[in-house]
């Protein structure tokens, strides 16, 4: 059933779509990971790290906000939940428990890393089919490659 019909052409939709809906999830996923490690993190670095990972937690919330709302724009409903989170998410899993903050920083500079490579590729794909989407995408690259910059310095610590 269509609810909500988007501006784009419908082969153009669904590459915005497809591009939306994976950053999306992988937005969430990296926020509750970073929650987590922000949670049981222990060891020397912990209330510099613990902050950095709060900022990290806000940056995606706030980007996953503005893209399923971008994908709801152009006709396609996000999805959010989290069993779809967990099927369909690119990025390494945390383990449970408490976490070293140097092995914290390794996990989520990881996860920055391949996030990152995933945005870069979404926003190629995303050139002809939808500016639009792919402005959005280019912003939060931008915001996202900041974060793992920091990251990497205090991982050189």
């Amino acid at each position: 059933m269509t609810i909500v019909t988007g501006p784009l052409a419908d082969s153009d939709q669904a590459v915005a779509a497809q591009a939306l809906q994976g950053t999306l999830v992988d937005l969430l996923d990296l926020s509750l990971n970073a929650k987590q490690a922000h949670w049981t993190l222990f060891g020397p670095r912990f209330r510099s790290l613990h902050q950095q990972l709060d900022e990290l937690v806000t940056t995606t919330r706030d980007f996953s906000d503005l893209l399923a709302e971008r994908s709801a724009t152009i006709g396609s409903p996000p999805d959010g939940r989290s069993a779809t989170v967990t099927a369909a998410s690119g990025l390494p899993a945390l383990p449970a428990g408490w976490i070293k903050d140097s092995t914290a920083l390794d996990l989520v500079t990881a996860s920055m890393s391949t996030l990152v490579a995933r945005m870069r590729r979404r926003i190629e794909v995303t050139a002809t089919a939808d500016p639009v989407t792919q402005d959005l995408l280019i912003a939060v690259t931008g915001e996202l490659e900041k974060h793992h910059w920091m990251l990497q310095v205090e991982h050189s610590h």
